[in-house]
């Protein structure tokens, strides 16, 4: 009885290799290039620097109008970061579908395009552009956040639109179903969790950003610490930075908990 013929082995991909080979020589020539000097951070004069900074926090401000003051920073913050993310939902999902090829490829390639420019500028870096036209407050930084996130709710969506079994909305199309509603009925409910959670996940980034923008006058939690920190107001300071750690706990354990609920 002869023995059956097993397939020839695939060819060796040298590719992994390359490209581990290629990261490990850029951390090196990284680490040869900065010149770190971490000794530095532990002589005397730097630990007795750093816990006589510290001690000045120590306690934080309690003071009831502060503590309302400070809540009202954080609901600011919070509001900054819901709304900017909702608007970059809606942008990414507008993008999304040209970004997916869905309206031919010399679309798919200039509306990537504009999407790598949305999310390669930093937060901050937009905040200070829309500063000029929007002027200081959280208007500035909700326009910030939304144009960053676009970019890269709008590449993540584009991605799982490609990605999705294209069969249901085929066999919708071919029995005589529109394409916008072949499109909603086979399709996005396919990506829906998926854009849910790529959704939730931005959520807890911007919250971070949000308390950052403020430091270039964007409003919040973050234009507080810049005011107080200006002034060498520690202890106020401090009281901020303990708001800032509060609210993104709470929106990181609310995103969690959705998040476990989308996956059951």
């Amino acid at each position: 009885m002869n023995k059956p013929t097993l397939p020839p082995a695939p060819p060796r991909s040298w590719s992994t290799p390359l490209l581990v080979l290629a990261l490990v020589a850029l951390v090196v020539a990284s680490f040869a290039t900065l010149r770190l000097d971490l000794a530095a951070f532990f002589t005397p004069e730097a630990v007795g620097t750093t816990l006589e900074f510290l001690e000045g926090f120590a306690p934080p401000e309690m003071a009831t109008p502060f503590l309302l003051k400070t809540l009202n920073a954080a609901l600011e913050t919070l509001s900054m970061s819901a709304l900017g993310t909702l608007l970059a939902v809606i942008a990414g999902l507008v993008l999304a579908l040209p970004a997916a090829g869905r309206w031919g490829m010399p679309a798919r390639a200039g509306v990537r395009m504009l999407l790598n420019v949305l999310r390669s500028i930093p937060e901050l870096v937009w905040a200070a552009l829309l500063l000029v036209a929007a002027g200081l407050g959280p208007f500035a930084g909700t326009l910030a956040l939304a144009a960053h996130t676009s970019g890269v709710l709008g590449r993540l969506f584009a991605d799982a639109l490609e990605n999705a079994e294209p069969a249901p909305e085929a066999a919708l199309r071919t029995n005589g179903a529109p394409a916008l509603s072949a499109f909603f009925y086979a399709t996005l409910p396919q990506t829906l969790p998926q854009m849910l959670s790529y959704t939730l996940y931005r959520w807890e980034n911007n919250i971070r950003a949000a308390a950052v923008l403020g430091v270039v006058g964007a409003g919040g939690l973050g234009q507080m610490l810049k005011y107080h920190l200006s002034l060498f107001q520690m202890q106020s300071a401090a009281t901020v930075v303990l708001a800032m750690l509060l609210l993104v706990a709470l929106v990181d354990a609310i995103s969690f908990a959705l998040r476990r609920a989308l996956t059951r």
